[in-house]
């Protein structure tokens, strides 16, 4: 049973694993490079939680209780006592390897280490440890607090006690738990990720409009957003790795990145989190 969790990285992702776990009566301590971001996790979990009041979904003492499971550390040691430790930091293998193998040092030997990668092999991650048995893949989905889903992702030495182990905090955390095997976008990203790009070329190509692209699949398919705006909210920073490591993979022509990803990441157009994307955030409507 998971009592204790530890995070390293405590942004978009990172922080809404903490609130909902702390939610869920787990204590949580989260590691960042620096308090400032840290606190910064924090601070956006007590909004979403206000938020959570002002809806009624939440009161005052709910409140309390989550914040009140959570610590904040810029010490990687302080994870040292956690029954699993998550990570949640920039999606490059080299650097999740490097915090693999020192978390390994650093950790009891019944320490659970999972990773919240999108699209990165687990199995390369837990080879960088000596408890390949005890790592596996717990993929959650952006906003963590409102997203039921979680992959959770097997590699060929994961033990049946850790998936186990996974499963449960998983679902604790209020989540639809789903197995994904060890492979690059897993699940629902290897279904994903050809339909965001092919929106991005049905763009490019001139063949439509970004509006009719988005209208055509909220309004015909029922989406609760077109294809151009969730590539804006997921990030076209994150969206183009993320099409490079499958396409690297498989050498599959869906899942090779459009010119025009390319060109506005390396622009600075990211999506909301930069304010311009397909759409511009900074005006209203966008």
């Amino acid at each position: 049973m998971i009592k204790k969790l530890g995070i390293v990285g405590c942004g978009q992702m990172g922080s809404g694993i903490a609130q909902v776990a702390a939610q869920a009566g787990i204590k949580v301590v989260a590691m960042e490079v620096s308090d400032e971001l840290w606190q910064k996790g924090f601070a956006r979990i007590e909004k979403n939680l206000n938020r959570a009041i002002e809806k009624g979904k939440a009161d005052e003492a709910f409140k309390e209780k989550t914040m009140g499971n959570l610590t904040g550390t810029s010490k990687m040691t302080d994870l040292a006592d956690c029954d699993l430790v998550m990570e949640a930091i920039v999606e490059n293998m080299a650097v999740k390897k490097e915090l693999f193998a020192e978390l390994d040092k650093i950790c009891g030997p019944d320490t659970i280490l999972a990773t919240n990668t999108s699209s990165l092999s687990v199995g390369d991650m837990a080879a960088a440890t000596n408890r390949r048995d005890k790592v596996c893949g717990l993929h959650f989905f952006n906003p963590v607090h409102m997203m039921k889903l979680c992959e959770l992702v097997r590699t060929i030495d994961t033990s049946d006690k850790t998936i186990e182990a996974g499963r449960a905090f998983a679902e604790a955390c209020g989540k639809t738990v789903i197995d994904a095997q060890d492979r690059p976008g897993f699940i629902v990203n290897a279904l994903l990720v050809p339909y965001l790009l092919d929106a991005i070329r049905l763009l490019e190509s001139g063949a439509a409009s970004r509006d009719d692209i988005d209208n055509g699949m909220m309004f015909g398919c029922g989406h609760p957003m077109g294809p151009l705006t969730l590539n804006d909210f997921i990030g076209l920073d994150t969206m183009l790795s993320i099409a490079d490591i499958m396409f690297e993979e498989y050498k599959d022509k869906h899942y090779a990145a459009p010119p025009l990803l390319r060109r506005m990441v390396n622009s600075g157009y990211l999506g909301k989190k930069s304010g311009r994307g397909f759409y511009d955030y900074s005006k209203k409507p966008r």
